[in-house]
């Protein structure tokens, strides 16, 4: 009986895997397809031939270049703001006490609740009297704070055994030496992962580049994607669109190639114990 559950779980989650599967296939395929092969009948899951003119084309006829660097700079300035400060303001929060301290806690955890688009309004209010409306501290600022990351690092360092943080008082560290030189070493699997989440989600961020800028060499790939139906081409081509979707979705794998050994295994790990 156990092992037809276990057939059966497998089963589930290889059909699971299949559903999310098949739109990155049919993406990847499209790509080297051209406009009639993409609209034949019988359906064509796959091209007659590798054609790379869909990829020579975008880089021809849009300044590819120029959003892929925006968008990777803005990712990974982000990634570095929003892994530090988290990281600081989670341990604050698991090993320091101080007047309001749980209401403070509480208003972050609060924070995580409340839609990101209500903050739109807002947020290009303050960028627009600091003068940043069409600038990287505009696309970059707003990502370094999040509710998500506090309470990530918090929960790392409330599990973090005290017992060496103590032995390293003993010797005469004071607390920034016991941050850097024990604490965030320790932290890696949880900033790792931090860092993921924050590349994914300011990669992939839409609504915020497009409102906050206004000329064409600030676009970042996601806004340029949306751009591309209708700035560059007056007939769509379908296998050139794809083909900027494959190469925007490059780096965000290959950022998780990179850290999928800390992402589940490590931070999951049970091995810190007092």
């Amino acid at each position: 009986m156990n092992k037809t559950k276990i057939i059966f779980g497998y089963l589930i989650l290889g059909l699971c895997a299949l559903s999310m599967l098949l739109p990155f296939f049919w993406m990847v395929s499209t790509s080297f397809m051209t406009n009639q092969e993409v609209f034949s009948y019988p359906i064509k899951f796959l091209p007659e031939r590798l054609d790379f003119s869909n990829y020579v084309n975008v880089f021809k006829i849009m300044p590819l270049v120029q959003y892929f660097m925006n968008s990777l700079l803005v990712s990974i300035v982000t990634v570095l703001g929003q892994v530090i400060i988290a990281a600081m303001a989670g341990y604050a929060f698991a090993r320091f006490e101080f007047k309001g301290k749980e209401f403070l806690f509480a208003i972050i955890l609060l924070s995580m609740m409340v839609p990101p688009q209500v903050n739109i309004i807002p947020l290009f209010y303050v960028m627009r009297e600091l003068g940043w409306i069409n600038t990287y501290q505009a696309l970059i600022l707003p990502g370094m704070f999040g509710g998500f990351g506090i309470f990530l690092m918090r929960q790392w360092f409330v599990k973090l055994p005290r017992s060496v943080e103590e032995a390293a008082k003993i010797d005469g560290a004071n607390n920034f030496e016991i941050f850097f030189k024990i604490a965030l070493p320790l932290a890696i699997p949880a900033l790792i992962t931090l860092g993921i989440f924050t590349f994914v989600t300011s990669w992939n961020s839409f609504m915020w580049p497009l409102i906050v800028t206004n000329s064409d060499n600030m676009r970042t790939l996601p806004v340029a994607l949306a751009a591309f139906k209708g700035s560059y081409r007056e007939i769509v081509v379908w296998g050139e669109l794809m083909a900027c979707s494959v190469i925007s979705v490059v780096p965000v794998i290959a950022v998780f190639l990179l850290g999928k050994k800390y992402f589940i295994n490590d931070f999951l790990a049970g091995s810190l114990k007092d």
